[in-house]
């Protein structure tokens, strides 16, 4: 090197320490080398540069920094091909004449394996440096170049922890879904702006904020295989597409219990990554996976606290001995609510029969739940089978399609049944949801037994054995309730027309067979608020609340008509009548005493009659 040479290499150099000393961002790689070419332009009196990395997937030398400003706003136009001849000439520093009173000068700079650059610039043909001096600039740029990308990967590295710190911060500091979610993909635009991001969840990840979420489905396997395997196998998947020109990194989201989702990156580019930066995008999805593994436990913890409350007090509410009918409106509607439910039925199964009960929406009452019904009957088949269909198929001729459908068996003694849940969406039931639902129905089904059983005890105890009719006890009960809340009543006092005579000429159990067939006439022509109870032996008695006297004594007589007319072999009956009203002086023995003196004058006077008895 002469001394004209080293003269201008050292003022270069000062220049540059100078410029190095003041330089506060090395982070942006490509400014950092825009300047430095710059400064190289300048002391070396050139009159362009330009500094090329290769993109070793399209085997091209890309202007990362240049002086020129053709190839500054067109620079695909201007890339280097990778071809044998450049790699053969790598090691040689490269000296061309142009032809028009220039000459190009080119040398690569090796940096490491995936890694490598190249510098080429002009200078005018009369220009005094000498080639030992261009391999001196080839082998201190080398360095020169070589050190600026490392403390760019240093700061850049630096940087993106130090974002990856405070979105670890963030995201484990908050315990809701959604909020996890959100920070996630911030974090993703903000270290890698240039990139496209989308979140692959499963089907049980749902969120009500506008972000970039696909669902990982079989379905679209062929379409999103890379999500699919990085969801399955829980490692990073790269794959490069020709036809678009990018690059897609699939990233899961790995928590300590399982994969929660796939992490996808779109590069604008088809790139190859670097192995740091694998590693600092797979440290990033598992932050993001333990973070919303945490997010899911809590809210799943509170999900488990609130199903616990809601059995509870399911439960505890069906227990306040409440009637069959209301526990099962009860029950309905706290299913609609709590699941978002547009139908359900419970059906119940007597023999080859089955029954919808009362308090199921509307829609197992018509015809079109006859295919749902049908179908779910057919698949459940005992009380260990359930049945949870996120898309049925399930052939309907007509009518509103269901396409989730949720059924468990209601099987404890006398109770055989399913309950059924509809909706119209498809997986509009979470497994969450189903298993809420069978807790619900396990421990509902032995309130709804005993429902059942309490009411089947009470109507024993007022019910007569031999006729189904209320007992005596019953009716002398609700007569005084009447009396108290009422305005008026007919009491009708009946008896079979020589009974003795019956049971004589036909024995004992014609007469009961008899006293049944006047029972069943008798609740065939009365209201269902009336009380047809038996008094004794062969003595039946109606009361009639809130009916006036003529009224119950057409009753009387349709009553007299029938049993004539009705039974086998045939009888007649007397009845003896009599009534009550508001603000007389009266009582439920006085009414009695008036209705049985009825009874024996028409006994008396002829049998197969009415007779009233008033005050």
């Amino acid at each position: 090197m002469n001394v004209q040479e080293h003269d201008m290499y050292a003022s270069f150099k000062q220049k540059l320490f100078d410029w190095f000393l003041g330089e506060k961002d090395f982070s942006d790689l490509s400014r950092v080398m825009q300047a430095v070419i710059v400064l190289l332009k300048e002391e070396f009196k050139l009159l362009e540069v330009t500094f090329y990395l290769l993109n070793p997937l399209k085997k091209i030398f890309h202007p990362e920094a240049t002086t020129n400003r053709s190839i500054q706003s067109n620079p695909e136009r201007y890339g280097i091909p990778f071809d044998e001849r450049l790699k053969k000439g790598l090691d040689e520093v490269l000296v061309t004449e142009n032809g028009d009173g220039t000459k190009t000068v080119q040398f690569s700079l090796y940096f490491s394996e995936d890694s490598l650059g190249l510098i080429r610039f002009q200078f005018p043909e009369d220009w005094f440096i000498r080639d030992e001096f261009i391999g001196k600039i080839q082998k201190d740029f080398s360095k020169i170049f070589d050190k600026i990308r490392k403390i760019s990967q240093i700061l850049n590295e630096e940087k993106r922890y130090e974002q990856l710190h405070r979105a670890a911060t963030k995201i484990h500091s908050s315990m809701n879904i959604d909020d996890v979610l959100e920070e996630i993909v911030r974090t993703l635009k903000e270290v890698y702006p240039s990139f496209t991001c989308h979140l692959f969840l499963s089907h049980d990840s749902s969120t009500h904020r506008d972000l970039p979420i696909k669902l990982l489905s079989y379905e679209n396997e062929d379409e999103h295989m890379g999500a699919m395997q990085a969801y399955v196998t829980g490692q990073i998947q790269l794959e490069d597409s020709l036809a678009s020109k990018k690059s897609i990194i699939y990233a899961p989201i790995k928590g300590a219990q399982g994969i929660y989702g796939v992490i996808e990156m779109i590069a604008p580019t088809i790139m190859v990554l670097p192995k740091s930066e694998i590693r600092f995008i797979s440290l990033l999805a598992n932050t993001a996976g333990s973070a919303l593994e945490n997010a899911k436990l809590y809210e799943q913890s509170k999900r488990l606290v609130a199903d616990l409350q809601l059995i509870n007090e399911t439960i505890h509410h069906l227990n306040t001995n409440l009637r069959f009918q209301d526990a099962l409106q009860f029950m309905v509607e706290k299913i609609k609510t709590s699941f978002a439910a547009e139908e359900v039925g419970f059906v119940m199964i007597q023999g080859n029969e089955r029954k919808i009960l009362p308090g199921s929406t509307p829609f197992f009452h018509s015809r079109d739940a006859k295919a749902y019904i049908d179908f779910v009957l057919h698949r459940i088949q005992c009380s260990r089978d359930t049945l949870f269909l996120g898309d049925a198929k399930i052939n309907v001729q007509s009518g509103v399609v269901f396409r989730s459908l949720m059924a468990v068996p209601m099987m404890r003694g006398m109770m055989k049944g399913v309950a059924i849940v509809l909706h119209r969406e498809a997986y509009h039931f979470s497994f969450d949801m189903f298993k809420l639902l069978q807790s619900l129905i396990h421990h509902s089904t032995l309130a709804f037994t005993n429902a059942v059983l309490r009411e089947e005890l009470e109507r024993m105890v007022i019910t007569d054995r031999l006729t189904n009719l209320y007992a005596r006890h019953y009716l002398d009960e609700r007569i005084k309730r009447s009396m108290e809340e009422d305005g008026l009543g007919t009491f009708i006092l009946i008896d079979i027309d020589n009974f003795k005579k019956i049971n004589d000429t036909y024995g004992h159990q014609i007469g009961d067979e008899i006293i049944i067939q006047v029972a069943n006439i008798i609740k065939a022509n009365i209201r269902e608020n009336d009380i047809g109870a038996r008094w004794g032996g062969e003595e039946l008695a109606v009361y009639l609340p809130k009916v006036s006297l003529n009224a119950g004594i057409s009753i009387a007589n349709r009553l007299v008509q029938k049993v004539r007319e009705q039974t086998n072999p045939p009888v007649t009956i007397s009845c003896g009548v009599s009534y009550w009203k508001k603000n007389c002086s009266d009582s439920v023995k006085e009414l009695f005493n008036r209705a049985d003196e009825a009874l024996y004058t028409a006994k008396r006077t002829g049998k197969n009659r009415v007779v009233v008895q008033e005050y």
